[in-house]
């Protein structure tokens, strides 16, 4: 195990994000009830404003970064209505120098398609310039870092290995370290959190879609896996001595200030791995439902094949489909739209199998080995971008088993041994009881410190 960086976050407490969508009337009744108690990383001002006062902020954030006007209401941020309040607004409401806005896949107001280039620009409300991570480049620049003295990154995930936000994260911890900038990243409920599934990335498999030795749902959020990124030394920078035990002690938060820190995490409070969680915003335009979003981990590997997941449908990522070969009792058009500029079998009807109200959960191998032998019974192609399909797998193995008729059974035994390794591995830079039953009693936290230091320090 490779020498820790000093890692710092903060632990609390309090209310409720909420949203639901048809199809889980239970789900979301767990949901609501949980979530009147947790209190995203963004909403806890008093956590972090400290480590922003006096210094030239820039926020990596997108439509996602918003907090529930009802979670801030006696944190003194000017907001009458009862809409949602964005990050950008209430750092600016208190007085915080923003200075820049740097923003994702899917663009600053998340409205972009899936691998649209996004350019720089300037936000009409506040006149901040938005450079953008996936452009000419989808690393933070020397010159984008200037005017910066910290970073703040919030940015809602799903908790996929091949949803970008993450590699955006990587990018922007390894810049920031190179130019010796620290970073905070406000923390949010991963709602495929309760699964760790799927083959490990291999190096040869590396890609802006899969850039860690991680699984395809990897049961960590953001703040997590930043640790894990900094600890594990995955990303390339001089500012950390990884020959060097961290020496400053755990302090309280009031003192961070004086020495920060690398990297600060600020988690949710009152989060547990089980909780149901249902996203406020859509984090991208073709996830716009729980459903999707619980679909996500096991269709996306359709883009590597000639089905459709319903792209320039109303119902994207909750579908299969496909022109001439039946794979459901169902007709549904694809027609491109703003979230689907080009979508696959444009301007046909899909013969499609819906998934919209079903029960979904980790990775679901028999739907893909059940579209393959459909295609192969047919004679129709059914790999049609097969180093796009690896990509997203993090290896051919997932190919190649489909190709050869293993079972599911047989496929997910042999992802089990990179599991468990993998979970040991990441056991360090857990934040979150695996259940409700671990929460404190009262609800109620106090500021935790954590080092990470050497096996021998330890």
């Amino acid at each position: 195990m490779p020498i820790k960086s000093l890692l710092t976050f903060v632990l609390l407490l309090s209310a409720a994000i909420t949203f639901s969508t048809p199809g889980y009337a239970k789900v979301h009744e767990e949901a609501d009830v949980a979530e009147r108690r947790l209190q995203v990383g963004a909403a806890q001002f008093e956590e972090y404003l400290p480590l922003l006062e006096g210094k030239r902020v820039t926020l990596v954030v997108n439509q996602s970064s918003i907090i529930k006007n009802s979670t801030i209401k006696s944190s003194g941020v000017k907001n009458s209505s009862l809409e949602p309040i964005h990050l950008v607004d209430a750092l600016l409401s208190r007085d915080i120098n923003v200075v820049s806005i740097m923003s994702p896949e899917h663009g600053f107001r998340g409205k972009a398609g899936a691998g649209e280039k996004i350019d720089n620009d300037v936000d009409a409300k506040t006149g901040l310039p938005i450079h953008s991570l996936y452009g000419k480049t989808k690393k933070p620049t020397d010159d984008m870092l200037a005017n910066t003295d910290i970073l703040v990154f919030d940015i809602q995930d799903v908790g996929v290995r091949f949803y970008t936000y993450l590699s955006t994260l990587h990018y922007v911890l390894e810049a920031a370290a190179q130019a010796h900038i620290p970073v905070i990243v406000l923390d949010r409920p991963n709602p495929n959190g309760t699964f760790t599934d799927g083959p490990i990335l291999q190096p040869d498999y590396v890609s802006f879609v899969g850039m860690h030795a991680i699984p395809v749902l990897h049961g960590m959020t953001l703040g997590e896996l930043a640790l894990m990124i900094v600890g594990e030394q995955w990303i390339a920078t001089d500012a950390i001595d990884a020959k060097q035990p961290a020496q400053q002690q755990s302090k309280s938060l009031a003192h961070q200030t004086k020495q920060q820190a690398l990297l600060t995490v600020i988690p949710v409070a009152n989060y547990h791995k089980q909780m149901p969680y249902s996203l406020p915003v859509a984090p991208s335009p073709n996830l716009p439902t729980d459903a999707a979003i619980a679909l996500y981990p096991t269709l996306c590997f359709f883009e590597g094949t000639d089905v459709s997941v319903g792209r320039g449908t109303p119902l994207p990522f909750q579908l299969i489909g496909h022109p001439v070969v039946a794979l459901g009792d169902e007709s549904i058009d694809v027609a491109a739209n703003q979230a689907a500029p080009s979508p696959k079998h444009n301007n046909t009807a899909l013969k499609t199998s819906l998934f919209v109200d079903a029960p979904f959960s980790g990775i679901d191998v028999e739907i893909l080995l059940s579209a393959y032998a459909q295609f192969k019974e047919e004679g129709i192609t059914f790999f049609t971008r097969p180093d796009f399909f690896d990509k997203l797998a993090g290896t051919d193995s997932l190919r190649q088993a489909i190709i050869a008729g293993k079972t599911s059974n047989q496929i997910q035994a042999s992802w089990a041994e990179g599991l468990a390794t993998f979970k040991q591995l990441r056991a360090p830079y857990l934040l979150y009881p695996a259940t409700a039953s671990e929460l404190p009693s009262e609800g109620k936290g106090s500021v935790v410190n954590r080092k990470f230091q050497s096996d021998d320090a330890k």
